[in-house]
């Protein structure tokens, strides 16, 4: 009886501490979340004013005197 429910735990334990599968539900969470910044900073980056200000700060480094 002792030896049945000695497996019995140590079945339970594997099963508890098992951790197969998982590193694919983080990198498709992984993916997930950087698609998203990816559009977050797209949609910044292609908005008027940090357009406009890119492009004074191209033309003053353009437009010096050396």
């Amino acid at each position: 009886m002792r030896a049945a429910s000695l497996g019995i735990r140590t079945r339970l334990v594997r099963v508890v501490v098992a951790d197969e599968g998982m590193s694919t539900a983080e990198y498709a969470i992984g993916t997930i979340a950087a698609a998203a910044f990816g559009a977050v900073l797209y949609g910044v980056v292609t908005g008027d004013s940090i357009v406009n200000a890119l492009t004074k700060i191209i033309d003053k480094a353009l437009n010096t005197a050396v």
